[in-house]
């Protein structure tokens, strides 16, 4: 799924830009009609970027807040039409109990300061997940966030939020399990069954993958989805991760032959030709 009015969102975006820096730039590079229709990131490294400061855990999440303001605009502007974001997995209940209270502190936070700018910009809240189990405080928030901009018709911003891509798997099988007893039916399950109840199916799969800090697994995110979505991972902590590492990533995707499992009409061209110098690498599953 691709982004099909593309020339008017580039336009914005260069708009946005500062005429002549290293993103303007970058982006004049991009073809317009084929910026991703859904973009999933995995944002990892605030401990390690935090780290490396000598400072806590805490003012890694704390400084992982800007790219995540940042990205949303820039994703906004240049016609993305899906942007979900990892941003707590059922696995990582197993953290200390400070570092989680902390994390649920800057999401009602950042929920309040940001609902007026992503109500503004035609953004639509939503979230994936087992939220029903996170603290009432953080689902009064996230419940606002939802309805404040459910009539939104712009960006589909999706926070994945005590997610288990295993866990959505489940989810759905046994929603056609109890479908098929109450229809007294036995089960036949397709693909496509399982694709329309998703999390994500309102947004199609991911067509890009990013991930920070140079890890190269998914950690359970979006399993399903990502059967066909290109993958770029940047050796880059999330808390550094900036506009240009997306134009970047976007700039490696964009000259990928993506087949599907098919044949390709003639040989990709190679990853690095006529892309910035940088850190980030790119994936393709079941190319």
């Amino acid at each position: 799924m691709e982004q099909a009015s593309g020339s008017k969102a580039m336009q914005d975006f260069l708009e946005w830009a500062a005429p002549g820096s290293v993103e303007w730039r970058m982006a004049r590079e991009l073809s317009p009609d084929r910026i991703p229709g859904h973009i999933a990131v995995i944002m990892d490294g605030n401990g390690r970027w935090a780290k490396q400061r000598r400072l806590p855990r805490a003012a890694g999440h704390g400084a992982g807040v800007k790219p995540v303001r940042e990205i949303i605009e820039a994703c906004c502007r240049l016609g993305v039409e899906t942007l979900t974001l990892y941003a707590f997995s059922v696995e990582n209940w197993k953290r200390p109990l400070a570092e989680i209270e902390t994390l649920w502190t800057l999401l009602r936070k950042y929920l309040r300061q940001e609902l007026p700018d992503l109500k503004a910009n035609g953004v639509r809240f939503q979230t994936i997940g087992q939220t029903d189990a996170l603290p009432r405080s953080v689902c009064r928030e996230i419940d606002r966030a939802i309805m404040e901009t459910a009539a939104n018709d712009g960006m589909r911003l999706n926070i994945a939020l005590n997610y288990s891509g295993r866990a959505e798997i489940v989810d759905v099988v046994n929603d056609l399990l109890r479908q098929a007893h109450r229809c007294d039916q036995s089960l036949q399950v397709s693909e496509r069954d399982l694709s329309e109840r998703m999390y994500t199916a309102s947004g199609g799969d991911p067509d890009l993958l990013i991930r920070t800090s140079g890890e190269f697994r998914v950690s359970n995110f979006l399993l399903w989805q990502i059967a066909y979505s290109e993958i770029w991972v940047t050796e880059r902590y999330w808390p550094d991760f900036r506009t240009t590492d997306l134009l970047e990533a976007l700039l490696v995707y964009q000259k990928r032959n993506r087949r599907f499992g098919g044949l390709p009409d003639q040989s990709p061209e190679p990853l690095t030709a006529n892309v910035p110098a940088t850190n980030g690498k790119l994936l393709a599953v079941n190319k």
